[in-house]
């Protein structure tokens, strides 16, 4: 996934671009504190920002999170409906 990509699926979900920040560390595989280690933020905030990328992309867990901000190719069962 390149940045161009980031940008449109943050402003298609609605994340902000701190949203979108750490949607992408998430993606990467990076943990909430590694996450605010990198951002300088405490481990806190970076929870707090987890939750509402959750609440604004429909999700319950990081893998669905995952999974709805970079889908598969299409025609795989990667993306969700």
């Amino acid at each position: 996934m390149n940045i161009g990509d980031d940008v449109a699926t943050a402003y298609s979900s609605g994340l902000s671009s701190r949203e979108a920040q750490i949607m992408t560390l998430i993606a990467a595989g990076h943990s909430n504190g590694q996450i605010a280690e990198r951002l300088v933020l405490a481990e806190k905030t970076v929870k707090n920002h987890v939750n509402r990328i959750y609440a604004k992309l429909g999700v319950g867990s990081r893998p669905a999170a995952i999974s709805r901000w970079a889908p598969g190719p299409p025609g795989t069962d990667a993306a969700p409906d």
